[in-house]
């Protein structure tokens, strides 16, 4: 069987893929969040101000880095999946094979 090429098409928002940066590294800088997901600094910057305003984040100082906590008790503001909150959703978008070997097989670390 033939594999599919890739859509042109991505299956999560980018506010969603930076909450899935930010949970697998709260200390996470804008820089790397922008090369991570193939966009500017800048719209990183927008992106994470925009979930600081909807409550989806909040941001800490510790030195000259910031420190994200994630509200994962909020719906995910979707009309088909709003029943299900933030945290259950990075619960499966995190819980990976990978993220499992680099915590030793324990469960996903809370993210607030």
């Amino acid at each position: 069987m033939a594999q599919a090429e890739s859509p042109q098409w991505e299956f999560l928002t980018k506010h969603a893929q930076v909450l899935v940066c930010v949970a697998g590294d709260p200390g996470i800088r804008l820089r790397d969040i922008g090369d991570r997901l193939g966009i500017t600094e800048r719209a990183a910057h927008r992106i994470v101000a925009q979930l600081r305003a909807a409550g989806y984040l909040t941001r800490q100082r510790e030195g000259r880095r910031n420190h994200y906590t994630i509200a994962v008790n909020l719906p995910v503001p979707d009309g088909v999946a709003q029943e299900r909150s933030i945290g259950d959703l990075l619960k499966i978008l995190t819980d990976t094979p990978r993220a499992r070997r680099r915590r030793g097989g324990a469960a996903p670390a809370a993210m607030n």
